[in-house]
C-alpha cells in the first residue's frame, strides 16, 4: 500500500495535466489541489513504512480518499458525457471504497 501511494504521488507531479483535468471546476487553485495532494500521498506513503507512524498514516489516507472522492465523481460524469473509458471510471467508485477498508486495516 505504501508504494502505491508514494508512486501515485509522485505520479501527480510526472502527469499534472491529467490531474488538473479531473479537479472539479468548482474548486479554486487546481494546480495548488494537485500538488498538495501529491504531496500527501507521498508523504503518507512514507509514513506507512514507519511502523510508529503506520496508523494515522492509514487514517491521514482513509481522509484523502473521503476528500478526493468528488474528483473520482467529476471524472466519471465528465467521462460519462464523453463516452471515454467509462466502466473504468465505473469501477474506480467502488474501488475507492475497497481502497478506504484496505487502509482500515493498517489503523
Amino acid at each position: 500500500m505504501a508504494i502505491l501511494y508514494i508512486i501515485a504521488g509522485v505520479n501527480h507531479f510526472v502527469m499534472p495535466r491529467f490531474y488538473k483535468k479531473i479537479i472539479p471546476p468548482f474548486l479554486p487553485y487546481p494546480k495548488l489541489i494537485n500538488w498538495v495532494s501529491g504531496i500527501a500521498e507521498i508523504v503518507l506513503g512514507i509514513l506507512l513504512l514507519i511502523p510508529s507512524y503506520t496508523s494515522l498514516a492509514a487514517w491521514g489516507i482513509i481522509l484523502l480518499l473521503i476528500v478526493i472522492y468528488p474528483a473520482n465523481i467529476y471524472h466519471f460524469i465528465k467521462g460519462w458525457r464523453k463516452k471515454k473509458m467509462i466502466w473504468v471510471l465505473a469501477l474506480r467508485l467502488p474501488l475507492q471504497f475497497l481502497l478506504i477498508w484496505w487502509a482500515y486495516t493498517f489503523t
